[in-house]
Order: structure tokens, then sequence, then C-alpha cells
């Protein structure tokens, strides 16, 4: 089994509804998120995905995102932006773009940093 990653950055405001403590107040993050896909085989160059397409799929995700207030937008807006939240939203997100690969890559876990020491990561 091969794995690669691929780590990329925004910034972006929220608040936890119904969290008691400092985090129920509007503050904001500089977010790292890492997306590692993983397979069996692969391709006819060596590679498993090219790490500029998985890149390019990240940052469709995002465009959207970066420097907004996330309990504005869409899913968020109902559903608690929490890092954990966030993480599983990538994941749906990165694996709508992702077509199938004929060496079986997939998505094997979405890892978000609100800080350098707190994160959360989703895998299916």
């Amino acid at each position: 089994m091969f794995q690669v990653s691929v780590e990329e950055t925004f910034s972006a405001g929220h608040a936890l509804r119904g969290y008691r403590g400092k985090c129920e107040n509007p503050h904001g993050h500089n977010y790292k998120v890492r997306v590692t896909l993983e397979g069996p085989a692969l391709d006819s160059v060596g590679l498993l995905y090219d790490f500029v397409e998985l890149k390019r799929k990240i940052h469709d995700v995002i465009q959207a995102l970066d420097h907004k207030y996330l309990n504005d937008l869409s899913p968020f807006d109902a559903l608690n932006p929490s890092a954990e939240n966030i993480a599983k939203y990538f994941y749906e997100q990165v694996t709508k773009q992702m077509r199938e690969t004929p060496n079986g890559a997939r998505i094997a876990s979405i890892t978000v940093w609100e800080t350098d020491m707190t994160r959360a990561t989703y895998w299916p």
C-alpha cells in the first residue's frame, strides 16, 4: 500500500454554537489541512496520484472558505464549524472532484489543524 499527502493552509473565522467557553465567541484560525491518499499500486509513471492535481482539488475547496466567516457558509450555517466537521467537509468536497483512478487511489484521511497544537482527523 502506498500513501501520499498534500498540505495547504487557509484563514477563516468561526464560532462554535452551543459551546461554553472562549470558542463560543467569533474568532479566527490559520488552518492547515492535510489530505492523505492511499492505494495499492502506482500508475505507469510511478505515481499514486499527481500532487499537482491533488493540490488543485484542495485549492478549489479552500477558495470557498478562505478569509470567510464559516458560520455564514453552507453547510456551516447549520452544522457547527468544528475542526472535526471541517475535516469531513474537505473529505466530501475533494471526493466529489476525484475521478476513478485506475490504480485505486482514494482518500485515506483528512486532518485539519486549528493551531499548531490542536487538530482533528476524519477518515471514511
